[in-house]
């Protein structure tokens, strides 16, 4: 890309042009705009005023304006600023300290790579994250007898690729208050003969972090701008955060108002009472890079940690059924609540039998679903007879690499039936009538175009399997990049401002070399991002 300075020659021919010629801040030129706007589909011209976009057009377009600059985008193509409806913005930064596991393919290199990390940098509290049982010849959850001989003196936490199992070691077992006796509801603590493994699921994961001291806030202005870097690499100018403490939420909006922090952030609020009694009280929170009008709420587990709440036991494990991760009285008493006010619910639910509570709760408390735009995160399982509750202006917001992440393993979990109502994106879709997408990095990666890709081919980098996974289950390539701008903008009460290129509309795009619409589909998830403009401004190129 070029970029060129209007000269001072150009604005005085604007100037003794007979044509009147409007004053703007940008245009960008020579390329090809993809608008998702059904009114102009797609156009070769932008201008920006005051960070919006003031005008779309063809070549004809530039006589019209006096720019401050032009940007010669040379012949790339450009999108409206891509919205990842599902992450982890934060806790992506806060990894980027701590020790990968992801990729390892047994327990003997988890604690090799442990021992390499901790002879290295020592940590206070040795953190990992990214082990995945499924990917190794034995698929059982480890124990943490080596990591009780290894680091007796500090805490251990091993936090597994969903972010919906631990394995931590005595010490940590001890800070908690965890015993063999220890009772728990909204998820499991595993024993083997009676003894703790060091395996924590869900609820209890949360007392052992708990235990340990808070995050200063280096740390986290740290993690947030490496999480910036890394969404901006990626072409991310939205990221919807799903769940966030009040802390770190006013350090977003600090940095925003500095300009650090450059990237738009959708907030969903981590629900617990005291941020339902403070925020509920507050009413949401909107700035042109910060909108906090939601709450994140968990139903259920995992699917991999066999913690995702099933309406039958799993197929590989007769006598279990998964786990309720809140009470669902507490989870109805949230809902009634939050259906007198202004802010969204948005609830995790993995399982059939979580999805059946939160679709039959939703329809129980709302009366004006389609204002609400309340979502179900994940809707990864879904009983055929409840498909059509979604057509009552519930929204699936679900990630498409989940389901070739787990199109391995999933079928042992679910069974050969049950498996035909999971990732079942183009039903959903047709129900809903609308589908947003995102990727829950970091348990996944953030890359936008292999959500993308996941969403179209339903096949891994190598091209497994052939045709597709379950490919009629598949989005056409359009409906993929809507979920990705346009119905993501609706999603998140931003339909006016952002998801199109359309004049009145925040000049946010993502420029990539190829077209999505047109390359091969092998070359999706690689497609080189030639950069990202946020509110006129060129970020990255």
């Amino acid at each position: 890309m070029k970029l060129k300075i209007a000269s001072l020659f150009l604005l005085i021919l604007a100037t003794l042009s007979c044509e009147k010629v409007e004053q703007v801040d940008t245009v960008f030129y020579n390329a090809h705009f993809y608008t998702v706007d059904s009114l102009q589909p797609q156009a070769t011209v932008v201008a920006v005023k005051d960070r919006r976009i003031v005008a779309v057009g063809e070549d004809e377009l530039r006589s019209r304006f006096a720019a401050r600059e032009e940007v010669d985008l040379d012949g790339a193509f450009v999108y409206p600023g891509f919205i990842d409806a599902h992450c982890h913005f934060y806790q992506l930064g806060l990894n980027e300290s701590r020790l990968s596991l992801f990729g390892t393919q047994s327990f003997d290199e988890i604690i090799e790579r442990l021992k390499a990390f901790d002879a290295e940098y020592h940590p206070s509290v040795l953190y990992a994250w990214g082990w995945d049982q499924n990917d190794w010849p034995v698929k059982e959850f480890p124990t943490n007898a080596q990591l009780n001989e290894l680091f007796p003196d500090r805490p251990v936490l091993l936090r597994r690729i969903d972010g919906h199992a631990y394995l931590v070691n005595d010490y940590a077992l001890n800070l908690a208050g965890i015993t063999p006796n220890t009772e728990v509801s909204g998820g499991a603590i595993l024993k083997k003969n009676q003894r703790l493994t060091g395996v924590l699921i869900d609820e209890p994961m949360g007392w052992v972090d708990a235990s340990l001291p808070d995050i200063d806030r280096a740390s986290q202005v740290r993690a947030l701008l490496e999480a910036q870097d890394i969404a901006f690499e990626n072409g991310l100018t939205t990221v919807n955060d799903a769940g966030l403490s009040r802390s770190v939420i006013e350090l977003i909006d600090s940095l925003q108002s500095t300009g650090d922090l450059k990237i738009r952030v959708y907030g969903m609020i981590s629900a617990s009472p005291e941020q339902l009694d403070y925020y509920l009280e507050k009413g949401p929170i909107k700035t042109p890079s910060l909108n906090v009008r939601s709450f994140k709420v968990y139903a259920d587990g995992a699917l991999g940690s066999r913690g995702a709440a099933l309406k039958k036991p799993y197929s590989d494990q007769s006598d279990h059924f998964g786990a309720v991760v809140t009470p669902l009285e507490e989870i109805a008493s949230i809902a009634e609540r939050l259906a007198e006010s202004e802010f969204q619910m948005n609830t995790h639910a993995i399982g059939d039998s979580a999805n059946y509570f939160v679709l039959d709760l939703y329809q129980r408390v709302l009366s004006n679903p389609m204002k609400a735009r309340w979502k179900i995160e994940h809707a990864q399982v879904v009983d055929p007879s409840d498909f059509g509750r979604f057509a009552d202006g519930i929204i699936p917001s679900v990630q498409p690499t989940h389901a070739t992440s787990d199109m391995y393993w999933a079928e042992d979990r679910l069974g050969p039936d049950r498996i035909k109502g999971a990732y079942a994106y183009q039903t959903l879709l047709q129900k809903a009538s609308l589908l947003v997408l995102g990727t829950d990095f970091p348990v996944e990666q953030v890359s936008p175009l292999l959500t993308y890709y996941a969403a179209v081919a339903r096949q891994d980098l190598e091209g497994y399997p052939e045709g597709g996974y379950f490919v009629e289950e598949g989005l056409t390539r359009m409906q993929a990049l809507k979920g990705m701008t346009t119905w993501a903008a609706y999603s998140n009460f931003e339909e006016g401002e952002k998801g199109m290129i359309r004049p009145g509309y925040y000049a946010d795009f993502t420029i990539l070399a190829e077209d999505l619409l047109e390359a091969p589909l092998s070359a999706l998830p690689t497609i080189p991002i030639e950069g990202i403009v946020i509110g006129g401004d060129l970020v990255k190129k």
